[in-house]
């Protein structure tokens, strides 16, 4: 256990950012799949403007690596490309 008030101040303050952290990733992730599960183009073009900026948040704020973040946009923008239009 801690013994000093700073280090007991970091463990809630560390608990609080790893909940914000997990919440953003999973509601990244369920937009992501709402995504790859859409046939309409013009709906997944909007819906990949807010995944990109998503997924750019996450690697701003290291919670998923950059270049993760970067290949999962050129697979998203590759399956809304080859949508019929």
């Amino acid at each position: 256990m801690a013994n000093h008030k700073s280090a007991l101040k970091r463990i809630r303050s560390n608990n609080a950012k790893r909940l914000l952290n997990r919440y953003q990733a999973k509601t990244t992730r369920t937009f992501v799949k709402r995504l790859r599960n859409t046939t309409d183009k013009a709906e997944a073009q909007e819906l990949f403007k807010t995944v990109s900026g998503m997924l750019d948040k996450l690697a701003k704020k290291n919670v998923i690596h950059k270049n993760k973040a970067a290949n999962n946009k050129s697979k998203l923008a590759r399956f809304v490309n080859n949508l019929a239009a």
